[in-house]
């Protein structure tokens, strides 16, 4: 059953359209890659599925409910997370505080990601705990981003170009968390440049170029 369904979506940034009638869905518990180069409007399909870009026409439903015109606070609140591309972490705060910024209560539905469940998923920032985000790497930021946002107890998440510009090392990491985010139930919608991770990771796939989108 898809928890989170796409339809005709246009949108862009004033009179510069970039995304066509884009349409696509995901299950729960699945992960979908959105394939396709920079400038292609993966970002801003996300940012549009989660307010941030005001959709020019199109619809978004997630679990039932009609995102659109929603407020991004509204729609992270009914269980959709947000790994955005350029993590937006708050470096003067520490891992831990910044864990507890993203905490949401549970939510029927979807996993529960207690501390020591996202350290299990992380173990790096385990021992990284009272560093503050501005002092840790570009991986443990990212991993960061990913343990603050599954703080929210998400049903869905959303993430942008998550192996961009990491270590192998880190990538394999991230690459571990999405397949256990898919044990757990938690449906991905993953952008992605790479074609490789996004093979290793995903369950379906759809390329999107000059806006438009078609199957892989």
């Amino acid at each position: 059953m898809a928890i989170l369904e796409v339809g005709d979506l246009s949108a862009g940034y004033g009179r510069a359209r970039v995304l066509f009638d884009v349409g696509f869905e995901v299950n729960a518990g699945e992960v979908v890659a959105l394939l396709g180069r920079n400038g292609a409007g993966k970002s801003t399909t996300l940012k549009a599925i989660m307010g941030l870009v005001p959709p020019a026409s199109g619809s978004i439903v997630f679990d039932g409910r009609n995102l659109k015109n929603l407020e991004p606070y509204r729609i992270a609140r009914l269980g959709l997370g947000y790994v955005p591309e350029d993590r937006r972490i708050f470096t003067e705060l520490t891992v831990n505080e910044n864990l507890e910024v993203g905490r949401q209560p549970p939510r029927r539905g979807a996993p529960e990601w207690t501390e020591e469940r996202l350290f299990a998923l992380f173990p790096a920032l385990r021992a990284l705990r009272d560093r503050a985000g501005g002092r840790m790497s570009g991986g443990e930021q990212q991993m960061l981003c990913i343990a603050r946002t599954l703080a929210g107890n998400p049903a869905a998440i959303l993430l942008d170009e998550p192996s961009e510009g990491l270590a192998p090392v880190v990538v394999e990491q991230v690459a571990k968390a999405v397949a256990q985010l898919k044990r757990s139930g938690v449906a991905v919608l993953l952008a992605e440049q790479s074609r490789r991770f996004a093979g290793r990771v995903a369950d379906r796939a759809y390329v999107l170029e000059k806006g438009m989108i078609s199957p892989a």
